[in-house]
């Protein structure tokens, strides 16, 4: 059975488009434009190394309601990301020219799903995983939810769902660990909690750079690592 597709906007159902005001902005081409701006420089850097991994972090609407889109990994898949929620991606390939070409490759793998270089807003900042391996964030636009036909594959995915931005941005619905080693503070990430699944780890983070890009100082960073200013 194929994963469904579920969008959570805080326990309410999408309000009408003309009920939005400024939210329907965070996708609005002028934001689109500030953000390109704001990435040109880590996109032209970052598509000339053979990065070994990269995801779609995929800005979607829903009934005009700016979101992000998740997946969760099946449970029988092996590994350490097995079961975790994430962003359609993986590892580089052989004939992916760039971090974009992997991610977008990975993503009609996973989700059926052919997303046009032109959607793609620019790379953001690479962090590495759990494994110490580097991944890439891809920041893409697929525009309404509605009008796409999504196929995730059920090897690889087990559920697909949606966070607003109205969600994600408040704060009752943000959290975070604090992570010590030998008895020393270490790190501090962000964990996004009460939708359909909670939202942490390497996914959460490049949730934090989205958000932080798209509607700067409407979001407190919950991250604290090494090397990150």
């Amino acid at each position: 059975m194929l994963p469904t597709l579920r969008h959570f906007c805080h326990g309410r159902p999408p309000a009408p488009i003309a009920s939005m005001g400024p939210v329907r902005r965070y996708l609005s081409w002028e934001n689109e434009q500030r953000c390109r701006g704001q990435l040109e420089a880590s996109t032209n850097r970052y598509r000339q190394e053979a990065a070994p991994a990269a995801v779609l972090v995929s800005l979607c609407s829903v009934a005009g309601d700016p979101a992000i889109l998740y997946t969760l990994r099946s449970s029988t898949l092996t590994g350490v990301h097995k079961g975790s929620v994430s962003f359609p991606g993986g590892k580089r390939d052989s004939c992916d020219r760039d971090p974009i070409a992997t991610a977008l490759r990975e993503t009609q793998e996973e989700l059926g799903l052919r997303v046009e270089e032109d959607c793609v807003w620019g790379i953001m900042m690479p962090i590495p995983d759990k494994t110490k391996m580097m991944v890439m964030p891809v920041l893409a636009n697929l525009g309404p939810l509605e009008r796409l036909t999504l196929k995730p594959n059920p090897q690889e995915v087990e559920a697909v769902f949606t966070l607003s931005f109205r969600h994600l941005l408040q704060e009752e619905n943000q959290g975070y660990t604090n992570f010590c080693h030998k008895g020393t503070y270490s790190h501090t990430l962000p964990v996004f909690l009460h939708g359909p699944h909670r939202v942490w780890g390497l996914t959460a983070i490049f949730t934090e750079l989205t958000l932080e890009l798209l509607v700067p100082g409407a979001y407190r960073r919950r991250t604290h690592v090494v090397g990150r200013r």
